[in-house]
């Protein structure tokens, strides 16, 4: 059988009592995971819901959202999970975009989603906690789809324009859930935790679908704090964990005075959705005591495309993963040596089927034999390891020489007082774009923007130093706990900038 769910259905009847999901309040085994999807597909085909029908899907990380979206899955119908945060003016927008006929809503997230589903004339229907968990006694057959059906319509981030929605299809998240799995050697005896939304591609794919694909047990956390994922590790005694480097980073310094021997049944974390200062890296492998490695793609590679593997060098993001290939190409679309830097494209089977209804933004990244244009700049080494440079948008022009923000971010979080950073180009009279920083420091230290230009100097390129420093409480995060840069507040910077232009003379 093809579905989404098959994967569930096959440890459900190996093994039934194996636990499923975790979260504080309460476990679901993989026969009673199996049975509330089936049960919930039944339910939504009593409210008009079919095969190809898109839903949908608002919640936060809870089991309800996997027992939810499973079910959506076993009826053939397409999940459209989107952000908890949205307003209503933007899930009317994703309800139009993707045509759906159904919404379904975690019932604490307020009126915003009913009042977006009214607007079009759909129905909407409440998630509450303990979704039910029906019997064998359940009606109806999972729907046996094709490779090639949409599975889950996920929309982008949309940096460039109104959101598009990536069409993720049937043997997209089987693969990835496959491919992930693989690549952490995670077995039914992992204990797999996360604190990321699942409603984001990574969560979705590369954590919860590897779990489930391997038979092992996932815990949710339904928002991460450092401490609820600190207290969730050690509850359920983690093996394995998944998140984005402001998460590792939190963990770090609410960690205390715990040390390796506390999380040793810890082998692996997972890091995701945002480059991975070397310095984290170094600083949580050592408190933790486990290995933490780096994964890379998009949500329009169903979140893999590379994975970094305990030999792959400092800096970089690994090979390719399986049946998976990489190419580096220059402006013109040719691939260039290695070492060398340019656009990074992808190509396999998790490369997505296309934006919907986007035909014109499909054939703008999505060659016809498969080549997926990622908009990252990166370089392969001769082992065909990948190094991702920067976002080909970030990327500073500083008196003709580029800077990649991601370069210089990595420095200051060598910086020992420096907790976060976020390197952004403001425009200048001379040099066409000024390198600036926006730092969170730790508790207790001085701010003090030249000290942070001057330590900066001995570790940088003149052209890549930040000569403007701005100093912040915390800086602005997505739903993952990713820095969005886009949501940083310019015109501060540009205050520092004209001050300083006021004051000094250009110099290189």
């Amino acid at each position: 059988m093809v579905n989404v769910i098959a994967p569930v259905l096959s440890h459900a009847g190996a093994d039934p009592d194996h636990i499923a999901l975790r979260c504080a309040q309460r476990s679901w085994t993989y026969a009673q995971l199996r049975d509330a999807a089936l049960a919930c597909a039944q339910d939504l085909r009593t409210k008009g819901a079919g095969p190809g029908d898109r839903v949908l899907l608002i919640a936060p990380t809870v089991p309800e959202f996997v027992i939810t979206y499973l079910g959506i899955q076993a009826l053939g119908a397409v999940v459209v999970p989107v952000n908890t945060m949205s307003t209503r003016a933007e899930l009317e927008y994703f309800i139009g975009e993707a045509g759906c006929s159904l919404v379904v809503a975690w019932h604490e997230l307020g009126p915003a989603a009913a009042e977006a589903a009214a607007a079009h004339g759909v129905s909407h229907l409440s998630l509450t906690e303990g979704a039910q968990v029906g019997g064998g006694d359940i009606p109806g057959v999972v729907c046996d789809r094709v490779s090639n059906d949409v599975a889950a319509l996920v929309f982008t981030s949309g940096t460039t324009g109104r959101p598009k929605g990536a069409e993720l299809t049937v043997g997209n998240l089987l693969s990835a859930g496959d491919v992930s799995a693989r690549l952490c050697d995670c077995t039914p005896d992992d204990r797999v935790g996360t604190g990321l939304p699942l409603f984001h591609v990574f969560g979705q794919a590369a954590v919860l679908m590897s779990a489930l694909t391997a038979g092992a047990t996932v815990s949710l956390l339904a928002r991460f704090t450092a401490k609820g994922m600190l207290d969730m590790l050690r509850r359920d005694r983690l093996t394995i964990m998944c998140g984005v480097p402001t998460m590792w980073n939190a963990m770090l310094h609410d960690a205390g005075d715990a040390a390796a021997a506390d999380f040793a049944q810890l082998r692996l974390a997972v890091s995701g959705g945002a480059s991975l200062p070397a310095e984290v890296a170094r600083a949580f492998q050592q408190k933790f005591g486990c290995s933490l490695l780096e994964g890379y793609g998009l949500t329009e590679t169903t979140a893999v495309a590379t994975f970094s593997g305990a030999s792959a060098p400092p800096g970089t993001v690994g090979q390719a993963v399986f049946d998976t290939q990489i190419e580096i190409r220059e402006g013109t679309g040719k691939p260039v040596g290695a070492n060398t830097a340019g656009e990074v494209y992808v190509k396999g089977p998790t490369v997505m089927r296309g934006y919907h209804n986007r035909p014109d933004a499909t054939s703008a990244v999505l060659s016809a034999d498969g080549w997926l244009r990622t908009g990252d700049i990166g370089e392969l080494d001769s082992a065909g390891n990948l190094r991702i440079v920067d976002r080909a948008k970030d990327l500073i022009i500083r008196g003709g020489y580029n800077v990649y923000p991601s370069e210089v971010e990595a420095t200051l979080y060598e910086h020992p007082d420096i907790v976060e950073a976020a390197v952004v180009g403001i425009p200048h009279p001379h040099y066409g774009e000024e390198v600036a920083a926006v730092v969170v420091v730790r508790p207790g230290s001085p701010h003090d923007g030249p000290a942070v230009t001057a330590w900066s100097r001995e570790r940088l390129s003149a052209y890549k130093i930040p000569r403007i420093v701005q100093f912040v409480d915390e800086l602005p995060k997505g739903s993952t706990g990713k820095i969005i840069k886009r949501a940083i507040d310019r015109e501060p910077l540009a205050k520092i900038a004209a001050d300083q232009a006021a004051n000094t003379t250009p110099s290189a």
